[in-house]
């Protein structure tokens, strides 16, 4: 059945500029955060998003591509295996690789399992962002939603180097918060 994130799939094939936006806008950020979690550089992040649209757009229009999950999950997990490909390629960690890959027109169970599994992880993370609340979840939002420190910082009102010091502070307990639950050992971080 088509998810409702479809829409996406098809902005991308027609180049509507206002969901185009939308899409860097809403999930760039995540896959800034887990390519530089990984070892990666923002600009390495960017080229990682760009060649993950290009390639959906591309097989959206090959295959008449049809979104069965949140299009969040289906472009981080393409996104993850570009990176995963990317390190293979520089050998900057041994990484163990799925010799059948994913093809992203393709019907597959492993996919599915994975776009579920990312949209529990974000739910979950959605979750205790917000039991985090104030500065602190309003913080690690603008900087994962694509705005650099010092955006941040700026509309914060808060010094550059306070906002640095506050993340790391941020992040402690938000990490703090998803281990403490039942389900962060069954949704393999």
């Amino acid at each position: 059945m088509e998810h409702s994130d479809q829409k996406y799939i098809k902005a991308l094939v027609t180049n509507d500029e206002v969901l185009v936006k939308e899409i860097y806008r809403k999930f760039s950020g995540k896959i800034k955060w887990m390519v530089l979690k990984n070892n990666g550089t923002e600009t390495a992040a960017g080229d990682i998003f760009q060649e993950a649209l290009l390639s959906i757009c591309h097989k959206a229009k090959m295959y008449d591509l049809v979104l069965s999950c949140p299009f969040d999950a289906f472009i981080y997990t393409i996104c993850k295996n570009l990176w995963l490909k990317e390190l293979s390629k520089q050998k900057a960690h041994p990484v163990i690789s799925d010799d059948e890959g994913l093809e992203i027109g393709e019907d597959n169970t492993k996919l599915a399992e994975e776009c579920l599994m990312q949209e529990q992880r974000v739910n979950l993370l959605n979750e205790k962002l917000d039991e985090l609340g104030g500065d602190c979840a309003k913080l690690l939002r603008l900087n994962w939603g694509g705005k650099s420190m010092g955006e941040v910082a700026q509309e914060l009102k808060m010094t550059y180097a306070y906002a640095r010091k506050k993340k790391v502070g941020c992040m402690e307990k938000l990490i703090g918060l998803i281990k403490r639950t039942p389900q962060f050992n069954s949704l393999k971080w």
